[in-house]
């Protein structure tokens, strides 16, 4: 049979293992951040938002400005007596570049499940890239 033996725990190594545990992975972790997905589908661009725990029709705010959808919003706290908690409270925002073709007169928002949905219709469909050869300096054809 195995024993396994723990490291006696003292006040340094517990707080180095809580710094460890919550320590901001990128910048974006120091504010609060919208994780969103966006993706063409059927003539439509849509983007989809996790937002759980907000209030659709009080929290949350859509706006097309131009080429540029904005998701903006406010996840309000609740007062406890006792407790715990480690989710995030407050206002966020973000932003999304539309694909050429978006027609923002018809966009569509619907709230189901904690998930934001966004759905653009596209009014032609996005062009290929086009690869564009590079030239050497002083080359002839310039």
């Amino acid at each position: 049979m195995t024993t396994l033996v723990r490291p006696a725990e003292t006040p340094f190594s517990e707080f180095f293992q809580w710094l460890d545990l919550n320590r901001p992975s990128s910048l974006s972790d120091l504010v609060h951040y919208i994780p969103v997905e966006s993706f063409t589908k059927d003539g439509k661009y849509v983007v989809r938002a996790d937002l759980p725990g907000v209030d659709p029709e009080k929290d949350i705010e859509v706006k097309v400005d131009g080429d540029v959808l904005t998701i903006h919003g406010e996840r309000r706290e609740e007062e406890h007596e006792h407790g715990h908690s480690e989710v995030r409270y407050g206002s966020f925002t973000r932003s999304v570049r539309l694909p050429k073709g978006a027609t923002a007169d018809e966009v569509v928002a619907r709230y189901d499940a904690g998930v934001l949905e966004v759905t653009v219709p596209l009014k032609e469909a996005p062009a290929e890239p086009i690869k564009v050869a590079v030239q050497r300096a002083g080359s002839k054809e310039s």
